[in-house]
């Protein structure tokens, strides 16, 4: 990625969701606010470790990228992390560690390595439990609101990519609801290409390696959207950044008055108003500059963390009493969306909870847009861990793969003497890919191929009324 905008993005992402040393968890809206530790570590030297963290962990990503493939360089990031265990380095590189954890489709060691708790803030509005709401598919409702907007603002939590399924799920109603302008964070303007190619690569963007972010962009080309970058190089942080970037969605509508736009961004970038990284957010911006007031979906903080006592007391109440399979939004009987704050987002969706953490999680399915297609340890020819990925057979051998999945029976943080194991063909996982044919591949540490073979994904078979 071109560094002048993955800097600015990795340094103020990671130090400002960073806790106190304390342990005490910080909201992914906030600056980071210190306190001293149990052994009076002052905040200055606290922000002083978290600067020292992050050129660490610039540079093993810098070195990670050297590796021989995207096994090697999450292998690189992941020793790292399991032999520095200084509290503001795991911290800081538990973010920078989870992303490539996304890339080759362990989100449940993801989740692991980097999950922003979700405290109650001073800022949240009312549970809705207090007021005259009820659930409803959030999906539905975001349509319905969609219908008189002329810019939609998704956001995202990067390392917890259950936030782009509903997205992705969306864009074919949204297109066909007339919208036909697609803008996504970190997608590069150095792709012109990408257009016309019709699918992602590695270098059209940096999250755009995470399967689900590619098969975002992806969806949205063949679905006829004009993808466009909005991050501009050499902008900075902050207030520069957010700007920029405002500016450059809000020419879309100077070019094309009849445009209609969607646009997926971490976090608090989507934000209609108050304080942001010291500043205003893209979103404040955006409105301003365009007069276009955008319907935003924040989706980052009703989400299942690492640990419960990081989810929000409304989200834990939530799954008590509904046990929702899909994700939610209430709505109150006069037709308003509820938010968990207000006037930043115009609803807050609350994704369902994963039931079983052993297995790639059911939300990989897209709602039934993708089914899943078991993998054993067979794939690997005995060279563990090994990388299985499937690529549409109608792409380039460049193209970002449509879903990964890592077999491994080796513990690579146990002593030498206790990593040989047996039944390696007992390992088994699962891909999750959309009907049609693929170029299946397992590749080994070193990237070798180690399997490769053409597979045909059927449709999930309908069960009888």
């Amino acid at each position: 990625m071109p560094r002048q905008i993955l800097i600015p993005i990795l340094f103020a992402g990671a130090i400002a969701i960073v806790a106190a040393s304390a342990g005490a968890p910080a909201s992914a809206n906030d600056e980071v606010h210190t306190t001293p530790s149990a052994n009076e570590m002052s905040p200055a030297e606290w922000r002083r470790l978290q600067l020292i963290a992050a050129d660490q962990s610039d540079r093993i990503m810098h070195d990670a990228e050297k590796q021989p493939g995207l096994l090697a360089q999450y292998v690189h990031m992941k020793s790292h992390y399991d032999t520095n265990h200084e509290r503001a380095f795991q911290l800081i590189f538990g973010q920078y560690l989870s992303w490539y954890q996304t890339f080759v489709g362990d989100y449940t060691g993801a989740a692991a390595s980097f999950s922003i708790a979700q405290p109650p803030q001073p800022d949240d509005g009312p549970s809705p439990s207090t007021g005259d709401y009820r659930a409803r598919p959030a999906a539905d409702v975001i349509l319905e609101m969609a219908k008189s907007r002329k810019a939609v603002f998704f956001n995202e939590a990067h390392s917890a990519p259950i936030t782009r399924t509903l997205t992705i799920e969306l864009l074919a109603k949204l297109r066909a609801q007339g919208f036909d302008y697609f803008a996504a964070e970190t997608l590069y303007s150095n792709d012109p290409d990408l257009q016309q190619r019709g699918y992602p690569t590695p270098k059209s963007g940096f999250y755009i390696d995470e399967p689900l972010y590619g098969e975002m962009v992806r969806t949205a080309l063949k679905l006829g959207y004009k993808v466009i970058a909005y991050d501009v190089e050499n902008a900075g942080a902050g207030d520069a950044r957010e700007r920029a970037g405002a500016e450059r969605l809000a020419q879309v509508f100077k070019r094309d008055a009849n445009a209609r736009l969607i646009v997926d961004a971490g976090f608090a970038h989507v934000q209609k108003s108050g304080k942001y990284l010291g500043g205003s957010s893209m979103g404040e911006f955006f409105r301003k500059i365009s007069g276009i007031d955008p319907l935003t979906i924040e989706q980052t903080m009703l989400i299942q963390h690492a640990r419960r006592d990081q989810d929000h007391p409304y989200y834990l109440a939530a799954m008590q009493a509904l046990h929702p399979r899909k994700p939610i939004v209430f709505v109150s009987t006069g037709g308003k969306a509820w938010t968990l704050k207000p006037d930043k987002y115009d609803m807050s969706v609350v994704f369902p909870q994963t039931e079983d953490s052993r297995v790639r999680p059911d939300w990989l399915s897209l709602g039934g847009l993708r089914v899943a297609y078991p993998i054993s340890g067979d794939l690997c020819n005995r060279k563990f861990p090994c990388l299985v990925e499937a690529q549409y057979a109608g792409e380039g051998d460049d193209a970002v793969a449509a879903d990964r999945a890592i077999l491994d029976v080796i513990d690579l943080n146990a002593p030498a003497n206790q990593r040989i194991v047996s039944g390696h063909e007992d390992v088994h996982s699962r891909l999750f890919l959309r009907p049609g044919k693929y170029r299946l591949r397992a590749t080994d540490r070193e990237n070798h191929t180690v399997s490769a073979s053409d597979i045909v994904v059927e449709a999930a078979r309908q069960a009888n009324p």
